[in-house]
Parts: C-alpha cells; sequence; structure tokens
C-alpha cells in the first residue's frame, strides 16, 4: 500500500504517470532512457518529471551518477538521502532510502531518530559528519569552515563536492514529488509530521 505524499487534507497526486498511448516523442524517448537504464523502470520522481523530458533526462543521468557512480561509501550516501528526505517531507525517497540505510549498515535507531527530526547521538565519526553536512547545508545554504574541515577530513574536496550535489539533487528531486503529491511506495513506516 503506497503512503500518500501532500502537506493537506487533499493528498491526491497531481502529476501521476502519463499513459504510454499519450506521450510525445520526447516523452516516449526519456522514458525508454530511464527503463533502458541502471533504474530498469519509470518510478517516484519520473512520474512527474515526465512532463518535462528534458529535465527528466538530465536530472536522471545526475541522479544516475550520484547514485552508480559514487565514489561515497554507500552507507554515507544512503543516509544523505534519508536525511535530505527528511528534511523535505517526502514520502518516496523516505520510504525507499531509509530501508537502503538499514541494509548499508545504518542503525534503526539513527533513522527513528531521523524520523523524528532529533538529531542521532552516538553515530561513528564519519555518519555523524556526513548528517552534519546535509543539516548545515540546509539550514544556512553554506557550510562554515569547522564543518568545511571536518567533512574534508571524513570525505575529501571531491566528497565534499558530492555530498553537496547529493543533497541538492535529492532536495529538487522531492520538491518535485512534493509538488506532484506522488506517493511514497509503502513497505517502510511513513513520515508523520510535514517539513520544518
Amino acid at each position: 500500500m503506497t503512503s500518500p505524499q501532500g502537506f493537506g487534507p487533499d493528498t491526491s497526486e497531481r502529476l501521476p504517470l502519463i499513459p504510454e498511448d499519450e506521450r510525445s516523442e520526447a516523452q516516449r524517448a526519456a522514458a525508454a532512457a530511464i527503463i533502458n537504464g541502471p533504474r530498469k523502470a519509470l518510478f517516484g520522481p519520473f512520474l512527474p518529471l515526465l512532463h518535462k523530458p528534458v529535465l527528466m533526462e538530465r536530472l536522471g543521468d545526475l541522479g544516475a551518477a550520484l547514485r552508480f557512480e559514487s565514489g561515497l561509501p554507500e552507507l554515507i550516501r544512503e543516509l544523505v538521502m534519508a536525511a535530505t528526505a527528511r528534511a523535505t517531507g517526502n514520502q518516496f525517497e523516505w520510504q525507499t532510502h531509509a530501508p537502503l540505510a538499514l541494509k548499508a549498515g545504518a542503525s534503526r535507531e539513527v533513522l527513528d531518530a531521523l524520523a523524528a527530526r532529533r538529531v542521532p547521538r552516538n553515530l561513528p565519526a564519519d555518519q555523524a559528519a556526513a548528517l552534519d553536512l546535509v543539516a548545515e547545508v540546509l539550514q544556512t545554504n553554506g557550510l562554515s569552515d569547522a564543518g568545511f574541515a571536518t567533512a574534508e577530513r571524513h570525505f575529501g574536496k571531491a566528497g565534499i563536492v558530492e555530498l553537496t550535489v547529493l543533497v541538492g539533487y535529492f532536495v529538487t528531486i522531492c520538491w518535485v514529488m512534493n509538488v506532484a503529491r506522488t506517493p511514497g511506495p509503502g513497505g517502510y513506516p511513513p513520515l508523520t509530521a510535514t517539513p520544518a
């Protein structure tokens, strides 16, 4: 059972998947590129993005680079994606990446803290550095010298760039799905409160 997305009483999906027989040539080509790529199907952000195929293609390429060609450990990527989904109140990305973070080695306590908008405690230093970067970038639109130094110690300069782009990419697709009210896939406890 899917989890509704929306921040008001109406959570009906605004931009569902365009039926195949109603798609333009550009939409068919963009859909085929996603289906024939590493994702193998249209889901989540690609449902609303199909309305603007050039953006779907470009964002799809960026997302594939971040997810499938990353220099960051899987656990760090998945935690960052889950934390960004929580910050934006997005059910789809939360219900997709929180379980993947668990599978990659995150503790249930960390994910429960994120879901409840609490700062997770007693984290390994690299996880704490990644979550601190997410929080600071989202709160201040930048990174302090101390935050930069901590992140650089754990992830290097290239890692800081990748983490920053990862947050920005996931904020973008979460916003698109929030506006479209794309439901979450279910199967994992949904977020219970709207974004701050």
